[in-house]
């Protein structure tokens, strides 16, 4: 009867040639089970075993290969507890260890999908880059740098080797980095990782010298940028991201002041309060270098009233003057950066995401602006407004 079946594919387990499998009938498990079934199912464990790879009999059950003839192991075998300090990996031993990253697809947990990025976040390592002041006398800086490296992964492929990422970068540490370079680390670790499209994010701190408003002190202010490098479906795309740290006067409240000052000579204040604008432009394929200095100009000039670093009394007072002079909404912020960057020839699409942190509500004003199809998403990132907090 067809519900006496053995299922088809036990057929192959136990050698049983196509055709032959009307003939085998199965077990009644829940009864006494003789020392004649136990030798039988040994049988047929061995045969599976035998056929396929080792990484397969791994991820059955690691104790199935010590029933596989020529892998036995004593149940009680005697392991050295002492770190072995001499012994050297040989390419005979090297090729004995299992792969499982690189094992067959029958390894493949869950849905058989292609993944789009898988890889490594947040390794560190000392990069020296190039600064638009230095780039004539060959002055770098070396700055801790966060690096993202991932790539896609096939359908049928179980994963990737992803210390070949590392490698792959530590390979150009030594070299001053420039999109130049990160092509060449991006074209090295897709070959190595045989990969059709990939991704490398480097994250730092850059440090900027800043004049004061009016005393003639000098700090450094530190800003926090991303270079992305995107390849996918065959083309490149090079994108800057920078947040931008400022003060936004409410417009409302700062007329809102004025009118009571006027009207009834009361004293009041606007409120202001620290603003992130998170700028992410991507280079045109043609343009001319983009400097981190220079996308910080560009952020000036749209809003100029940029956090200070050193500051005296009579900075102070300059800074609240010149809140005063351009105060702003955040559809204004928004809107302003856009003026700037769509003026610039080296900037092709381009996205803006700013967040007024409210001194005077107990919630926050927030607005995204996006040109092109680069950074089109419909939709966001839970946590992506929250990022946007400037940690002092």
């Amino acid at each position: 009867m067809e519900k006496d079946r053995i299922h088809p594919h036990l057929d192959v387990l136990r050698g049983v040639p196509k055709g032959d499998s009307m003939n085998i009938r199965p077990k009644d498990l829940n009864r006494d089970l003789t020392h004649e079934d136990a030798a039988e199912a040994l049988a047929l464990l061995r045969n599976w075993a035998g056929q396929v790879t080792d990484e397969e009999v791994a991820a059955l059950d690691p104790l199935v290969s010590r029933l596989v003839p020529g892998r036995e192991v004593s149940n009680y075998p005697a392991l050295a507890r002492a770190y072995p300090e001499e012994f050297e990996v040989d390419d005979v031993y090297k090729a004995s260890m299992p792969d499982l990253q690189n094992g067959p697809s029958s390894l493949i947990k869950g849905a058989k999908r292609a993944i789009q990025h898988v890889g490594i976040s947040n390794f560190r390592l000392p990069i020296r880059f190039h600064t638009r002041a230095g780039k004539a006398v060959g002055d770098d800086v070396t700055l801790e740098t966060s690096v993202t490296g991932t790539v896609s992964l096939e359908a049928e492929k179980k994963g990737i080797n992803m210390s070949r990422i590392m490698r792959t970068f530590y390979k150009h540490a030594e070299e001053t980095f420039s999109f130049e370079v990160i092509d060449a680390a991006l074209d090295a670790y897709k070959t190595d990782l045989d990969s059709f499209d990939a991704r490398i994010m480097m994250r730092t701190s850059f440090p900027m010298k800043v004049n004061s408003l009016r005393s003639g002190l000098v700090g450094y202010q530190y800003y926090d940028i991303a270079l992305e490098l995107i390849e996918s479906g065959g083309q490149r795309k090079k994108i800057v991201h920078l947040d931008y740290v400022y003060s936004s006067t409410c417009p409302c409240s700062l007329e809102l002041s004025e009118h009571a000052r006027q009207f009834r000579g009361q004293l009041a204040t606007p409120h202001s309060q620290r603003s992130v604008a998170r700028v992410s432009v991507e280079l045109a394929p043609e343009g001319d270098v983009l400097w981190f200095e220079d996308l910080i100009d560009i952020c000036r000039a749209a809003v100029p009233t940029e956090t200070q670093v050193m500051v005296k009394r009579e900075d102070e007072q300059a800074f609240a003057e010149l809140n005063a002079a351009n105060p702003i909404f955040v559809e204004d912020a928004a809107r302003l950066f856009a003026q700037q960057m769509q003026a610039d020839p080296r900037i092709a699409d381009y996205r803006v995401i700013a967040s007024h942190q409210e001194s005077l509500h107990s919630h926050d004003a927030v607005s995204v602006l996006t040109e092109g199809t680069t950074f089109d998403a419909e939709s966001l990132d839970p946590r992506l407004f929250q990022s946007l907090f400037h940690v002092g």
